[in-house]
C-alpha cells in the first residue's frame, strides 16, 4: 500500500500461491502419483487400463506407459510422471520404484515443514543421506557379476520379468532378451557399445502362439519381392545395399523440355532407357543374388534384373536397410557407378520369402556373427503383444545394464532395508537438528519391502518388524521379501538380483526429485500473452528453482 492505494503487481487472473501451502501441496501432489503406481509394484502387481482421448486403450503395468498416458494438471505431478520417464531410459527398469521412492521421500518430509523446519536444512540432510547411500551400495552390498555366465544373467532377467505379464513365459522371454543384447554388442577400443534401440528390432506379428516368438539370427522386413518371376529363396545370397532410385532420375526441381521434332522425342525416351541399363549393368556386373533399396525400382529396371536372375525389395526403411547392412556384412551405396566387391554382404546364410497370416515376409536369417537381429513376438491380440513388447525391452535394457557395469544388489526389497538399517546407524553420530531428516530417508526407504508385502496381502506391520530384525544382525544384508507371499526369504538363495545401475538411478532420481518439489515456495500460474492466445511462461518468485504452471 502507497499512500492508501494498493498496487496491483499481478495480472488480475493470476492465481499465486506461495510459502507452506504450496510446500505442502506439492507433497500431496507426489503421494497422490505414488499412490497411483503402488499396486503395479512386485510380482502380484495389478495392471492398469487405460483410456487415450483416441478412444484406444493400453493395458499394463509398466510405470511409465501407465503415467505416460495420464494427462495431469498440478505442476509437481508432471514433474514427478518425467521422473518415470528418465528412469525408463536411462535404465529402461525400476520405472515403479521410482515413483513410489519419490512420493515416500516427500511424504516424510511434511512433518518437518508443519513443524517450521526450513526446507534447506531438510534439503541438506538429503543430500548427505543420498551420498551415504551411493556409498553403501557400491561398497557394502554389491557384488561383482560375470556376465559371459548366462546362467547367472538369465537369473537377474527373470528378476526383471517376474513382476510382468510376460512372467507365464519367464524362460523363453529371457532367452530371448538375453540373446538379442548379446548379439547387438561390439566391443571397440576398451568400449562396449549395446545399442538397443537401433540394432534389436521388435516386429509384432498378430496370430500363433506367445510360444513362437524367437530371436532371429538376422533380418525379417514386411516387403515382397517386386517380380513374380523373381527366386524367393536363395541360399548364401550376395547381397547388395542401395538408397538410390533405379528409375530415370527426374529434375530436381520442375524441368520444361521444348521439342521441336518427333525424333526428339524417341531420342529423350531412349536416353531414359539407356540410363536405367547403365544402372542395371553396373549392378549386374557383381553378380548379387538379392538388390535390397531404400528407394523405387522402375519397371524396366525390373525386366533386366530378372534377366539377370536378380531378386529385387523395394523400399525399405533406412533404419532396417541400415540393421541388414551390419546382420550380412554390406555397405550401403549411394551411387551404383561406385559399386565395389567389398560393398556386397555375402554373411547372410538364407534369404526367403515367407506368408505369414495374409501379408508377405523377407527373411535373411543364418547370419554368420550377425551384429544386429530382429526379434519376431506372435500373440493372440495387439494389446498383449504390445505389453510383451514393452516388457522385452524392460528386460533387455537390463541385461543391457549388466554387461555395462557388472555388478548386481538383492532385489525383493532387500537392498533398502539394508541401506535403511545403515542409515539409522549413521544417523547416531550426526548431530544437531540434521539427524531427523536423515533418518527418516532410512523410513522412506522401507516403503519399497512394505508395498511389496502389501500387493500380496501379508500382514504389513509383523513382517516389517522381522525383516527389521533380522536386517540389524550383521551380515543379513540380502534378506528381503518373497512378492508371492510375503514371507521373509535370502534373496542369496532365492535367486532375485537386480542391476546396481537400476537401483543407483533409482536412488539418486529420487530423492533429487523430492530434493527440488520441496525448494519450490510460489506457484504463480495463469499468465496470458497480450491478446489472449496460449499460455505465457510463467511467473517465477524467489527461489531460482521455482515451479512455473500455466493453467491446462
Amino acid at each position: 500500500m502507497a499512500s492508501g492505494v494498493p498496487i496491483i503487481i499481478l495480472n488480475q487472473n493470476t492465481k499465486r500461491e506461495s510459502g507452506r501451502k504450496v510446500q505442502l501441496g506439492n507433497i500431496d501432489a507426489g503421494k497422490t502419483v505414488a499412490d497411483i503406481i503402488r499396486t503395479c509394484l512386485g510380482p502380484r502387481s495389478m495392471l492398469k487400463m487405460l483410456m487415450d482421448p483416441m478412444g484406444g486403450i493400453v493395458m499394463t503395468n509398466d510405470g511409465n506407459a501407465i503415467l505416460r498416458e495420464l494427462n495431469v494438471q498440478h505442476p509437481a505431478a508432471k514433474s514427478m510422471i518425467e521422473v518415470a520417464r528418465t528412469q525408463d531410459e536411462e535404465t529402461g527398469d525400476g520405472t515403479k520404484s521410482v515413483i513410489i521412492l519419490a512420493g515416500e521421500v516427500l511424504s516424510v518430509a511434511e512433518q518437518f515443514i508443519q513443524q517450521q523446519m526450513h526446507p534447506t536444512i531438510i534439503i541438506a540432510a538429503y543430500r548427505q543421506a543420498l551420498e551415504d547411500i551411493l556409498d553403501d551400495l557400491k561398497n557394502k552390498i554389491a557384488i561383482p557379476v560375470d556376465y559371459n555366465n548366462k546362467e547367472e544373467m538369465l537369473k537377474i532377467i527373470k528378476s526383471c520379468l517376474g513382476t510382468k505379464f510376460i512372467s507365464k513365459w519367464m524362460d523363453l522371454a529371457c532367452e530371448i532378451a538375453l540373446d538379442a543384447t548379446v548379439t547387438v554388442a561390439i566391443e571397440e577400443n576398451n568400449r562396449k557399445e549395446i545399442d538397443i534401440k537401433r540394432y534389436a528390432k521388435v516386429e509384432k506379428i498378430p496370430g500363433g502362439m506367445i510360444e513362437d516368438s524367437k530371436v532371429l539370427k538376422g533380418i525379417m522386413v514386411n516387403k515382397d519381392i517386386t517380380h513374380p518371376k523373381m527366386r524367393r529363396r536363395i541360399e548364401n545370397p550376395r547381397i547388395l545395399l542401395l538408397d538410390c532410385n533405379l528409375e530415370y532420375k527426374k529434375g530436381e526441381s520442375v524441368t520444361n523440355i521444348e521439342i521441336s521434332d518427333e525424333q526428339d522425342f524417341s531420342k529423350i525416351l531412349k536416353l531414359e532407357e539407356e540410363y536405367i541399363e547403365k544402372i542395371c549393368n553396373d549392378i549386374i556386373a557383381l553378380k548379387p543374388d538379392l538388390v535390397i533399396t531404400e528407394k523405387g525400382v522402375s519397371d524396366l529396371a525390373q525386366h533386366y534384373l530378372v534377366k539377370a536372375n536378380i531378386s529385387v525389395i523395394r523400399r525399405v526403411r533406412k533404419s532396417d536397410n541400415n540393421r541388414i547392412g551390419r546382420a550380412c556384412g554390406a555397405t550401403v551405396a549411394n551411387r551404383t557407378d561406385e559399386l565395389k566387391e567389398d560393398d556386397i554382404g555375402t554373411g547372410c546364410g538364407l534369404f526367403e520369402v515367407q506368408k505369414i497370416g495374409d501379408e508377405y515376409f523377407t527373411f535373411l536369417t543364418e547370419c554368420r556373427n550377425p551384429k544386429a537381429c530382429t526379434i519376431l513376438l506372435r500373440g493372440a491380440s495387439k494389446d498383449i503383444l504390445n505389453e510383451v513388447e514393452r516388457n522385452l525391452q524392460d528386460a533387455m535394457n537390463v541385461a543391457r545394464n549388466v554387461m555395462v557395469d557388472p555388478f548386481l544388489v538383492p532385489g525383493g526389497g532387500a537392498t533398502e532395508m539394508a541401506l535403511a538399517q545403515d542409515l539409522n546407524e549413521r544417523a547416531k553420530s550426526i548431530t544437531g537438528i540434521h539427524q531427523w531428516p536423515y533418518r527418516a530417508i532410512s523410513r522412506a526407504l522401507e516403503i519399497v519391502p512394505r508395498t511389496l508385502i502389501q500387493n500380496c496381502g501379508a500382514n504389513t506391520i509383523r513382517v516389517l518388524t522381522a525383516l527389521r530384525a533380522k536386517h540389524a544382525l550383521p551380515n543379513n544384508s540380502s534378506w528381503g521379501i518373497d512378492g508371492n507371499t510375503g514371507n521373509i526369504v535370502d534373496m542369496k538363495t532365492f535367486g532375485v538380483w537386480e542391476p546396481i545401475a537400476v537401483k543407483q538411478q533409482v536412488y539418486k532420481t529420487a530423492i533429487e526429485t523430492a530434493i527440488l518439489l520441496l525448494r519450490i515456495d510460489d506457484i504463480v500460474s495463469g499468465v496470458k500473452k497480450q491478446g489472449g492466445s496460449g499460455d505465457a511462461p510463467a511467473h517465477q518468485e524467489e527461489n531460482p528453482q521455482a515451479s512455473e504452471g500455466p493453467e491446462q
